[in-house]
């Protein structure tokens, strides 16, 4: 379980667009959305269903690189993984949009995973709702099961981030325009503020138009809900942070 932040002050900056925004280490958390076998790994229901998965597996490894320096600097780690419970209880009515579309994907179907293990797909505790293996989640990491694109509806995750007086998230993971955007939206309602790292999201819808769906969502992201940086400057601001705070204790 993760324990309360703590409520001494150390800020960080992050070079970002609309502008630079500043932000209170231990009052930031950095949000994983649904990096799983389903959406990112060969097998999964995305790959299944004939969809190009590269520009998700593209954002593995800066994604990698985030969790590695947030975890380094002790800022928290939260996944949100999409999940259904086995009997599909949580899908919604049976003429709602969740429900005819994801069973239109074959959502709850059995499959043999990679791993050889008797699975379905997008159903919670099982080799698709994993976590991509390049990012699994370290002990005491807390990983929330959602069961709508948006990581607030009806799960914990608002009351997560209110135990431990979260202010700021840092946003990575897949789909950029349908659960980081959802997230991000609901966020933006609740007063959070929402650094999005566009090279650790990716999104098939779109990604052979001349301006993907990605791409639209980072701009009206940036335009009026939050901030959209990358991977670099995050490592970038933290390395900065950590110098200065040495030279403050030499």
């Amino acid at each position: 379980m993760l324990s309360r932040a703590p409520d001494t002050n150390h800020h960080i900056t992050l070079d970002a667009r609309p502008e630079p925004i500043t932000v209170d280490a231990a009052r930031t958390v950095v949000i994983v959305i649904d990096m799983q076998n389903d959406f990112g790994a060969k097998g999964g229901l995305f790959d299944h269903a004939g969809l190009d998965i590269s520009m998700i597996q593209r954002a593995v490894v800066p994604t990698a690189t985030v969790l590695r320096a947030a975890r380094k600097a002790g800022i928290k780690i939260i996944y949100l993984n999409m999940g259904f419970r086995p009997d599909l209880s949580d899908l919604g009515a049976p003429d709602s949009p969740n429900r005819v579309r994801h069973l239109m994907f074959g959502v709850g179907k059995s499959l043999r995973a990679p791993d050889g293990s008797e699975s379905r797909f997008l159903i919670r505790d099982t080799w698709n709702t994993a976590v991509v293996s390049e990012l699994t989640p370290e002990n005491g990491e807390t990983v929330i099961y959602k069961h709508r694109f948006s990581g607030f509806y009806e799960t914990e995750f608002d009351a997560v981030l209110k135990s431990l007086a979260i202010r700021s998230l840092i946003i990575t993971g897949c789909t950029t325009s349908v659960c980081v955007e959802s997230t991000v939206r609901d966020a933006m309602f609740r007063d959070y503020q929402c650094i999005l790292l566009a090279d650790c999201m990716g999104e098939p819808i779109g990604n052979a138009f001349p301006r993907s769906n990605h791409e639209a969502s980072l701009l009206v992201m940036q335009t009026l809900f939050g901030w959209v940086s990358d991977s670099t400057k995050f490592k970038r601001a933290l390395e900065a942070d950590a110098i200065v705070t040495a030279h403050q204790h030499a």
